[in-house]
């Protein structure tokens, strides 16, 4: 079931410790098929090194296990809330990578310093609350999905496709796997550029609009004309 969609997650699984996002099995990867309402995602704590395609497990929006012999990552519940909620993403990361949750850890939004950012993220990249008592004891993962959703009202999810998670770490997402662990790795390097940022410059602001602006607009949207067409 659905092949083709676990051999690209698995792929995508993959790119994780050739990047350096993860150590040991500190990360996961998954992709929804919109067809059938479907997502393939990483088991729960098997290493990399051994992991094959046929390892992926498929579960529902709900979480039900549909297809596979291993228990999907314990982040699942997190992964289907942000499915359900942002209809155009097809793809979810979620790692510890040291610098993005280093600010993460710090409780903090990181700030558009520059133009390496605005290439990719629309603005700050937010720090979702922390969750209460009741919403840790009750449904950890999946009000960590909600506190996600709940720091994005108003914004667009698709103009800055990251988040942090206080004390915890990040998520990204995009069209598919494969471009959201492009911008996991991408948020890693501006996450370690704002922090050297603010060593060398611990009053530096954000980056004038119209320069954020023009950066991110010339890569996205109807009147885009980086690359090639």
């Amino acid at each position: 079931m659905l092949e083709a969609l676990k051999e690209k997650v698995y792929r995508a699984n993959m790119e994780l410790p050739e990047f350096g996002l993860v150590v040991y099995t500190w990360g996961n990867v998954s992709a929804i098929d919109r067809e059938s309402g479907l997502v393939a995602i990483k088991p729960s704590g098997v290493d990399y090194a051994g992991m094959k395609p046929e390892d992926m497990v498929i579960v529902d929006l709900e979480g039900n296990v549909v297809e596979g012999t291993l228990r999907p990552s314990s982040d699942t519940p997190t992964h289907l809330e942000l499915y359900k909620a942002f209809p155009g993403v097809g793809g979810v990361v979620h790692t510890h990578s040291s610098w993005a949750t280093s600010w993460a850890q710090a409780g903090r939004g990181i700030p558009c310093y520059g133009t390496t950012h605005a290439d990719y993220f629309y603005g700050e990249i937010p720090c979702a609350r922390v969750l209460t008592p009741e919403e840790v004891e009750s449904a950890y993962e999946k009000n960590t999905g909600k506190v996600i959703i709940e720091a994005f009202e108003g914004r667009d999810p698709l103009s800055v496709p990251a988040v942090l998670c206080t004390s915890h770490g990040p998520f990204t997402w995009g069209k598919d796997a494969a471009e959201a662990v492009h911008n996991a790795v991408v948020l890693e390097e501006v996450a370690k550029m704002a922090t050297r940022t603010e060593m060398l410059n611990p009053k530096a602001a954000p980056a004038v609009q119209y320069v954020q602006d023009k950066h991110y607009f010339r890569k996205h949207g109807a009147n885009a004309y980086y690359g090639q067409k």
